[in-house]
């Protein structure tokens, strides 16, 4: 994981506890925020 941060972190343990909530849909977007996350923050 290279989000950085500090709100990205936070969003980002927001949606792991969705994910475990929810199916596959909660799943997915957590892989699409990791990604952006990860893209956004690895130039900072």
């Amino acid at each position: 994981m290279r989000i950085k941060t500090a709100c990205g972190i936070e969003k980002y343990n927001t949606l792991v506890r969705l994910t475990a909530k929810k199916g596959g849909l909660a799943r997915l977007r957590l892989c699409w925020f990791v990604v952006f996350a990860s893209l956004r923050d690895m130039f900072k």
